[in-house]
C-alpha cells in the first residue's frame, strides 16, 4: 500500500462513502473541499453539507472553494459528485481523477443515473476518469459495467454504483499515482445527462406504463389529482384494462382513468395509461407523508370519476 495526499472534493452522501474508504486504506486526505453550507427545508437552519459532515467527523481539514486545493501539497484530487466547474489553473496544478456514475461518453452530465433509467438502458456502470476542462470529457482509467434491475429505482442504482466505484478507486490507488495508468480516450456516440426539470417529472398518462413506471423510478413523480398535486413514489406497470363487452354505451377507459370494478386490478389505484395501467403503491399528497396509495384513496373522498392529470 503506498501512501498518497489527497485532495477530495465531493458534496452529497453519495461521495460519502469515497471518502471514508480512502481514509481506511491509509491516504492522507490533507483537505475536503465541498459546497457552502445549505439551509435544508422550511423552517431548518443551515446544514452542513454530507462531506463536510463526514470530513469533521474524520477531523480532516474542510474548505468550500476548489482554488485551496492549491498550496495544500496534494498529489491528486479525487472528484465525487463534487457539483461545480474546477478552474483550469487547479487543473493544471494538481491532477485530477473524477468518478462518474455512467459509461461514458453515454450521459455526460449532472443526471447520468436517472437518464439511464428514462431511456430504458439495460445496463449502465461506473467510470474513473482524468478530470479536464470539459464536461465528463476526459480519458478513462477504468470502468465497471452493471445491469440495471428491473424495478430498481435511481436511489437502489446510484448506491450499487457508489459501491462499485469506491471499490474501484481505492484498487487503482493501492499502490499509488503510478498504479492508475495511462487512461484511454473516451470511444463512441456521447449523449448527454440533463438534470431533471419538473416537467420530466410529471405523469402523462397518455404514454405508455413501463415509460411511466421509470419516471417514478427516478424519484418525485407527479400528478394532479383535481388540482392538487399527488407524489407518487412506488408504482408498478400492469396489462391493458380488459374491452368493454358489448353492447355497453359509452366509451372505454381513458388515460388517466381509474379502474374501479376490473376483477384482479387494485381498486382504483390502477390508472390508464396510452399502453397498459399503471399500479399505484405509494404515493404522498400535497403537503402530507407518504402512505400507501390504499391508504390515500380511503381518505381522499374523490368518488369514483376519472381524476388523475386533471
Amino acid at each position: 500500500m503506498s501512501r498518497i495526499r489527497l485532495a477530495f472534493l465531493g458534496t452529497p452522501s453519495d461521495a460519502v462513502l469515497p471518502l471514508r474508504c480512502l481514509v481506511e486504506a491509509g491516504h492522507e486526505v490533507v483537505v475536503v473541499v465541498s459546497r457552502p453550507d445549505r439551509r435544508r427545508g422550511r423552517g431548518r437552519g443551515v446544514e452542513p453539507t454530507p462531506v463536510k459532515a463526514a470530513a469533521m467527523e474524520l477531523g480532516l481539514p474542510v474548505a468550500t472553494r476548489a482554488e485551496e486545493v492549491l498550496g495544500s501539497g496534494a498529489e491528486l484530487g479525487v472528484v465525487v459528485a463534487y457539483g461545480a466547474l474546477i478552474r483550469a489553473a487547479v487543473l493544471e496544478a494538481v491532477p485530477m481523477v473524477n468518478l462518474h456514475f455512467s459509461l461514458l461518453p453515454r450521459w455526460r452530465g449532472a443526471a447520468p443515473v436517472e437518464r439511464a433509467i428514462l431511456a430504458g438502458d439495460p445496463v449502465t456502470g461506473v467510470c474513473l476518469m482524468a478530470l479536464d476542462e470539459g464536461l465528463d470529457t476526459g480519458p478513462v482509467y477504468d470502468r465497471r459495467e452493471v445491469a440495471i434491475g428491473a424495478g430498481e429505482t435511481a436511489e437502489e442504482l446510484r448506491g450499487r454504483l457508489v459501491e462499485l466505484g469506491t471499490a474501484m478507486l481505492v484498487e487503482r490507488l493501492a499502490d499509488g499515482l503510478a498504479s492508475l495508468g495511462a487512461p484511454v480516450p473516451q470511444e463512441g456516440e456521447p449523449t448527454y445527462a440533463a438534470k431533471l426539470a419538473r416537467e420530466d417529472l410529471h405523469l402523462d398518462w397518455r404514454r405508455p406504463a413501463p415509460e411511466l413506471d421509470r419516471v417514478v423510478r427516478c424519484g418525485r413523480a407527479w400528478t394532479t389529482v383535481q388540482g392538487r398535486r399527488l407524489m407518487v413514489l412506488r408504482a408498478r406497470p400492469g396489462p391493458a384494462p380488459a374491452p368493454t363487452p358489448a353492447p355497453a354505451p359509452g366509451p372505454g377507459p381513458a388515460p388517466g382513468d381509474r379502474l374501479n370494478d376490473e376483477p384482479g386490478r387494485l381498486r382504483g389505484i390502477s390508472v390508464v395509461t396510452g399502453e397498459g395501467c399503471l399500479d399505484l403503491v405509494e404515493v404522498a399528497a400535497e403537503g402530507r407523508a407518504p402512505m400507501s396509495a390504499a391508504a390515500w384513496l380511503r381518505g381522499a373522498r374523490i368518488g369514483d370519476a376519472p381524476v388523475l392529470g386533471t
